[in-house]
């Protein structure tokens, strides 16, 4: 089975998933997230606790990839600092735009790093980056 197969199941995976779609009882901060040049639309839920990521979900629609690297987000946010996960979002921002490359670095990403292609689809971009840039919104 080749890389690319892998990925795109990955994607399909996260995309189905419904582990981290739903509301959150009193979240600490809610904020949404839309991308107007496809329509793709979330809505981002995180429960704070001393400074750490306790919990977090998403409801809202859209293609494949923005839902599946949504869900990637959460999985990757969940336990940790707002500081860890500002430095997560960074180091998926750099891949996206290929200024990170280093493997090494790009593994902190776990399932994340299955969208390191989607920088050579422009047209996509904007959505596997929609979530991210939502949860930089939510954490400044």
């Amino acid at each position: 089975m080749d890389l690319s197969t892998i990925y795109t199941e990955l994607i399909m995976e996260h995309n189905s998933s419904n582990h981290n779609k739903r509301h959150m009882d009193s979240p600490d901060l809610v904020l949404k997230g839309r991308n107007p040049s496809c329509g793709d639309e979330i809505e981002l839920e995180l429960k704070l606790k001393d400074d750490v990521i306790e919990d977090a979900s998403f409801t809202g629609v859209g293609c494949a990839i923005s839902q599946a690297s949504t869900s990637m987000m959460i999985d990757l946010i969940k336990g940790k600092t707002v500081e860890e996960a500002k430095r997560l979002m960074n180091l998926f921002l750099g891949m996206i735009k290929r200024e990170i490359t280093e493997d090494d670095l790009l593994e902190e990403l776990e399932d994340a790093a299955a969208l390191k292609n989607i920088s050579n689809m422009p047209a996509r971009v904007k959505c596997a980056v929609l979530s991210w840039h939502t949860l930089g919104e939510s954490i400044k």
